[in-house]
């Protein structure tokens, strides 16, 4: 005969770990397409209203607010990431600064810039980083 212990003793582990479960390519790649169309319709605004080469400057500029003050800002998370379930967090797991989230920001075009390796990363990666993750220091994790 089997016996089960159900022992009535209480967790006295101060110190569980918490799993965390990383973003992966799909639920990234749609949270970013949701900021993408969010985003076009200023972005094509400012085009038309300044020209090509102010315009795309400027849009750059509004992409990089968006994305360095949400993901920065108490919900760590762009629009996109909220409606996927996920945030940007540091690797110890804490809310990123302003200055991370520039950097993780314009490391994205570094990504881009190595034929979109450094988005593809993320694939054989252990954490699912992508290159501006790991240049940043950050994390996207599931809520």
């Amino acid at each position: 005969m089997e016996y089960q212990n159900y022992s009535s003793a209480p967790n006295t582990d101060l110190f569980q770990q918490e799993v965390v479960q990383y973003a992966g390519f799909w639920e990234r790649f749609f949270a970013a397409l949701i900021d993408g169309i969010i985003l076009i319709i200023p972005s094509y605004i400012l085009q038309y209203i300044f020209g090509d080469i102010p315009g795309s400057l400027l849009s750059i500029v509004l992409n990089w607010i968006y994305y360095a003050t949400m993901e920065s800002g108490v919900s760590q998370a762009t629009i996109g990431k909220k409606a996927m379930g996920l945030s940007v967090t540091d690797v110890d797991g804490s809310r990123i600064s302003f200055a991370q989230a520039t950097g993780r920001y314009f490391g994205r075009y570094l990504s881009i810039l190595i034929l979109w390796i450094g988005y593809f990363m993320m694939l054989w990666d252990e954490k699912k980083q992508t290159l501006h993750d790991k240049m940043a220091n950050t994390l996207v994790i599931k809520n």
